[in-house]
């Protein structure tokens, strides 16, 4: 894995200050309590005081150890103990407990599970629905190795919105993840529009790994081209020395680029700034989508803004 043998150092305005509240300590503490993992901490998210402040978190499902290795992502890899059987409850009673009105539900790739780990999603949307039956829900799934099937099992449960990140470019896709596959990735999500139309199909990519402006452009219109209708862009951070290395970080005007370009495209909201996660702020990007066509952005301080057209 090509690892770089110091890091680039971030600039000021994208440190973002360390914060500890009663609320953080709160959620922290249900987690814990419930035996839950985020990816706000598995993956050391920069966003996670203010996530955590706000008593919100992105819970991620199958445990904490992950069956690929992708050279960007900071979720430990190994072999992964048996799946919970109490962890869909769990994650209902925790968003419960939070009183939650958008849940956002991750995991970690389970290739050693015959489905992906596909019914597990399932009986956790099934958890939640019942738990809290006016809650909307987002889950942000891995690509079950291009099974059809799990994909269905996840969609007969009806999320309300279905996010598979293609995380980089095509010409960078293999360095960034190489167990996965860029076609596949697409296919998924073509597949989720023409077996449920109804549930919106979202998707995401990372900048400053290398790409040019054009190959963000021409990937965001291949989403769009397979029926993604939601969109977030945000600057890659290395975890560690071990990660792979930031080529660049991302000037703040660029991002206003791409979100006219995704306001082109057609997409319904798009989500873009250096502080942007998949999840960061899910809630807000989906409400604004179902009424008009959404433009959000962050400053460099990572505050919200809304344009509609």
């Amino acid at each position: 894995m090509p690892a770089t043998p110091h890091r680039q150092r971030k600039p000021e305005w994208l440190r973002k200050p360390s914060v500890l509240s009663p609320e953080l300590r709160e959620v922290r503490q249900l987690l814990r309590d419930l035996k839950l993992n985020t990816v706000c901490e598995e993956a050391s998210c920069p966003n996670i005081g203010e996530c955590f402040g706000r008593g919100t978190a992105t819970f991620m499902i199958g445990g904490d150890r992950c069956t690929r290795r992708c050279h960007y992502c900071d979720v430990t890899t190994g072999k992964p103990f048996p799946l919970d059987p109490l962890e869909p409850g769990n994650v209902a009673e925790a968003a419960a407990r939070l009183n939650l009105r958008y849940v956002v539900v991750t995991a970690v790739a389970r290739d050693d599970v015959k489905d992906g780990g596909a019914r597990h999603f399932a009986r956790t949307i099934q958890a939640i629905r019942q738990r809290l039956p006016a809650a909307e829900i987002e889950v942000l799934i891995p690509d079950f190795k291009g099974d059809s099937d799990a994909l269905q099992v996840v969609l007969q449960a009806e999320p309300d919105v279905l996010n598979h990140n293609i995380e980089t470019v095509r010409r960078l896709f293999d360095l960034v993840r190489p167990q996965g596959d860029y076609d596949r990735s697409l296919e998924l999500l073509a597949r989720c529009r023409e077996y449920a139309p109804h549930i919106q199909a979202k998707s995401g990519l990372m900048v400053g790994l290398g790409e040019t402006p054009e190959e963000v452009c021409s990937t965001m219109s291949e989403l769009r081209q397979v029926g993604v209708e939601l969109v977030t862009l945000g600057q890659y951070l290395q975890p560690t020395l071990q990660h792979l290395a930031v080529a660049e970080y991302v000037p703040q005007d660029q991002y206003d680029v791409y979100r006219a370009y995704g306001q082109t495209l057609g997409f319904r909201a798009t989500f873009a700034g250096p502080f942007v996660r998949s999840s960061f702020h899910a809630g807000e990007l989906h409400e604004h989508s179902q009424d008009t066509q959404a433009v959000l952005a962050t400053d460099i301080g990572g505050w919200i803004a809304l344009e509609a057209r």
